[in-house]
């Protein structure tokens, strides 16, 4: 279960930040104004995946801010050529932790 539901956190990330990067480039980068479809789009579909998961909303909007952290920490890297520290990484692997601890008590609860 902790691997589908990462994979399910990751996929709600992309949308998400994609969801927030695509009208940044039309404010700040001068991109088309049509890129605002895609990106309602996106998070039309964020809001879907995020509403899957079978436990009450707290803990997976809790559990998935984890999970986030470490998407936007990916896409500093890969989408903006940013390198990252290893204190990014270690924040990283601490938020996934948090997301690991917090979905293995979901049947607990």
């Amino acid at each position: 279960m902790l691997l589908k539901t990462l994979g399910l956190f990751f996929a709600t990330a992309i949308a998400e930040i994609l969801g927030c990067y695509l009208p940044y480039l039309w404010l700040r980068k001068e991109a088309s104004v049509w890129l605002l479809l895609p990106a309602a789009l996106s998070l039309a579909l964020f809001v879907w995946l995020l509403s899957l998961h079978p436990a009450a909303s707290g803990r997976v909007y809790a559990a998935y801010g984890g999970v986030y952290v470490a998407s936007a920490l990916l896409w500093l890297r890969w989408v903006d050529g940013i390198k990252l520290s290893s204190l990014d990484w270690f924040g990283a692997a601490i938020s996934l932790l948090g997301m690991a601890i917090i979905v293995s008590g979901w049947k607990a609860a």
